[in-house]
């Protein structure tokens, strides 16, 4: 009887795994490839041709117009309003009443202060009329001793030609020498004292004068401050704000409006933290208005960076337009370096907010793919962007938004 053969299946073990091994490879390929290779429409995406040219470093900036000196107005004493004289947006000029103020207890504390100074004053004016009258009784009694002296040495005098003769006692001509001597030596000590008098006279006086006049400057003070209840404007202007009704309180130092310059103005511009470093002072703006240029320069610059800008103050140079208002909007070209200077130049576009420079998507020759490109890009401005490395005049790349495919090593292009 014939047996049936079963041939043994080992042979194929081998095979079957390389097959398995090989699908596994080609498997794990096209996932690679999927996942870096991205095919785009043509249309939907913008090209740009890097290219060489003169490279303008400027920036746009939006200003607005600003007085070039505000004077504020603020309460030097607080009160009530009694009495608004202008309106806000009126013009005023240097002097003008704006507004009055009353305070009763200011008013009262002034009252008292002329009353103290005015009794103060009385009683220096009492003091320097009591030492000058001292010093007047001094003269006087000099002059009664200097005539006692003069009628007693005559009558010495006398007495010595008497007593030669024996016709006068000598108690009388003793008595008349003491006498004679005593008003010698009080006319000694009357001329010490008087010179001493002399003396503290002159300093008293300076320092009565000088407590009159800190007395009076005391109450002209005092008096300004009752003044300032009428609020004036300091200068011409333009009135562009009054916080101020009849019948309003207001605290000393409260703000109460502010005058605007109306013949000089600034524009005042808010510029991108990414500028920072490179806004100064002295830097120049430019501005067309009614088919004519006007040239601005940076005045001040703000280091204080809010909401990523930074501001900055511009001066017109020369006169400023003639048009030109409070609050109007300017659109200037802020020249940050040389305007003709020579460069590599690729279009401005969406694709550096994703990348920063540090990589584009250039094309092949053909033109149905692109692949990245480590770039070292420079100063930018609107319109271009400065190439300093990694691509070369002629290269084509892609400038619209990488935003969809930015993790994709190779882009294919369908035309």
């Amino acid at each position: 009887m014939d047996r049936k053969i079963v041939r043994s299946r080992s042979w194929r073990q081998p095979a079957l795994w390389g097959s398995a091994v090989l699908v596994l490879v080609v498997w794990i390929y096209l996932q690679q490839s999927a996942g870096t290779t991205f095919t785009l429409d043509g249309q939907r995406i913008r090209l740009a041709e890097v290219s060489t040219g003169v490279f303008e470093d400027y920036i746009p900036l939006r200003a607005s117009v600003e007085p070039k000196k505000t004077l504020y107005l603020d309460a030097v004493e607080g009160g009530r309003v009694e009495e608004v004289f202008v309106e806000e947006g009126a013009f005023v000029t240097a002097g003008q009443q704006l507004l009055r103020l009353s305070n009763t207890g200011l008013q009262l504390d002034v009252i008292a202060r002329e009353a103290e100074v005015s009794e103060q004053l009385n009683n220096l004016r009492n003091t320097q009329l009591a030492i000058e009258q001292n010093r007047l009784k001094l003269k006087g009694d000099l002059i009664e001793i200097n005539y006692q002296i003069l009628k007693l040495s005559r009558l010495v005098e006398r007495f010595d030609r008497l007593s030669q003769n024996e016709f006068l006692s000598r108690n009388e001509y003793e008595n008349a020498q003491d006498e004679l001597a005593y008003w010698k030596q009080k006319k000694q000590v009357t001329e010490e004292s008087q010179a001493q008098d002399e003396k503290i006279r002159v300093v008293q006086i300076a320092q009565l004068q000088t407590s009159a006049k800190q007395l009076n400057e005391n109450l002209i003070l005092a008096r300004a401050n009752l003044d300032n209840l009428t609020v004036r404007a300091s200068r011409a202007g333009h009135l562009t704000a009054l916080y101020a009704e009849t019948g309003e309180s207001k605290s000393r130092g409260e703000r109460l409006g502010q005058i605007d310059d109306v013949d000089r103005f600034k524009a005042v511009a808010m510029v991108s933290e990414f500028y920072i470093n490179r806004v100064r002072a002295g830097q120049v703006a430019q501005i067309e208005i009614d088919g004519r240029e006007y040239a601005l320069r940076v005045s001040k610059v703000y280091p204080e960076v809010l909401n990523s800008q930074f501001e900055i103050d511009l001066d017109f140079e020369g006169a400023a337009p003639e048009k030109i208002r409070r609050g109007q909007t300017l659109q200037l070209r802020l020249v940050l370096g040389d305007l003709d200077e020579q460069a590599v130049l690729v279009a401005n576009g969406p694709f550096y907010n994703d990348t920063g420079g540090a990589w584009v998507y250039v094309l092949n020759r053909n033109g149905d793919s692109a692949e990245k490109r480590t770039t070292e890009l420079g100063r930018r401005n609107p319109r271009y962007i400065e190439v300093l490395g990694g691509l070369l005049p002629g290269d084509k790349i892609i400038v619209s938004s990488y935003d969809s495919f930015i993790d994709i090593d190779r882009l294919l292009i369908e035309q």
